[in-house]
């Protein structure tokens, strides 16, 4: 379909797995710091750009169905026509963003049985973890982020998208979507130092672009935890603190969970003090490869 302005439009459904609340995303969305203001969101709806492909996309969404039978309309909007790959590969995106797919059944059962983390399920039921739109965002937060106080690392991490971002005007909005590795990749360092302002960020933030130009995601998405951690940390600049914060939050990854300050906080307020790691590591073994989930509905709820 083309729109006024000459833009091309492509519409489907998605079939979220169950239960499913598209509410609590947007709510999600609305108390984390890195993604402000990187999309409209409304009560029933949201609308976000993507670079695929070398394309910038805009995709908004809109929910169906009810939590236990849910769906998803998406409306994708570019400024020439769509191929069925290209329509593919942001459907694909847009599922991975919000994790569609995830099966919250094992984790609800375990986590029922849980009473002093019961009050959670029962306030965050149906929702799915939502990462950073793709994994490379991700790690360039978390180099912006290291050390560093949250509001210098989203002016960052807006200089960049401002920089080096592609945009596209919808309904009198304009989306900008976060580069791809390969958009960076030829950025001098003068230019990175001019953006990043700290001579260590833009020195690691340069180890990420070289590193993730040269990944194709498949790998960290579907190899073995410990390799694609292991492959994470070969990167100068991302310890272990960094390498599972983008496993669990730019891959879904969730067998392992980064411990740390917030996390101990988080789960002193619903367990009990003291919270020692120690006492941590024995309450988020029983939620077994569910591990990150627990960890992420725990740190939402107290936000």
């Amino acid at each position: 379909m083309i729109h006024e302005r000459g833009l091309y439009s492509e519409e489907g459904s998605l079939r979220p797995t169950p239960p499913f609340d598209f509410a609590k995303s947007l709510d999600f969305l609305g108390t984390f710091p890195p993604m402000h203001e990187d999309q409209t969101v409304s009560e029933v709806s949201m609308t976000k750009a993507v670079r695929v492909g070398g394309r910038t996309i805009v995709f908004q969404l809109n929910p169906t169905g009810t939590i236990k039978m849910p769906g998803l309309r998406y409306t994708l909007f570019d400024d020439h026509p769509f191929s069925r790959g290209l329509t593919d590969l942001v459907v694909d995106r847009v599922s991975f963003f919000l994790s569609l797919s995830d099966n919250l059944d094992q984790f609800y059962r375990t986590a029922i049985n849980d009473p002093n983390f019961a009050p959670i399920l029962q306030k965050l039921y149906g929702l799915h973890q939502v990462k950073f739109l793709t994994p490379f965002e991700c790690a360039c937060w978390a180099v912006l982020s290291q050390r560093n106080q949250l509001s210098a690392a989203r002016r960052a991490k807006q200089a960049l998208l401002e920089r080096f971002g592609t945009s596209l005007g919808v309904k009198g909005h304009v989306y900008r979507a976060f580069p791809e590795p390969g958009q960076l990749a030829d950025a001098s360092k003068e230019e990175l130092k001019s953006l990043i302002k700290h001579e260590r960020r833009e020195e690691y933030l340069g180890n990420v672009i070289r590193a993730f130009n040269e990944v194709d995601e498949r790998f960290l998405r579907t190899t073995e935890y410990d390799k694609v951690e292991e492959w994470l940390k070969n990167i100068k600049g991302i310890g272990e603190w960094s390498a599972r914060l983008i496993l669990l939050r730019g891959l879904g990854r969730m067998e392992k969970v980064a411990v740390e300050k917030r996390l101990i906080a988080a789960a002193a307020r619903v367990y009990g003090k003291p919270m020692t790691e120690q006492r941590l590591h024995v309450i988020v073994e029983k939620y077994g490869r569910w591990k990150g989930y627990w960890a992420y509905y725990l740190r939402t709820a107290g936000a």
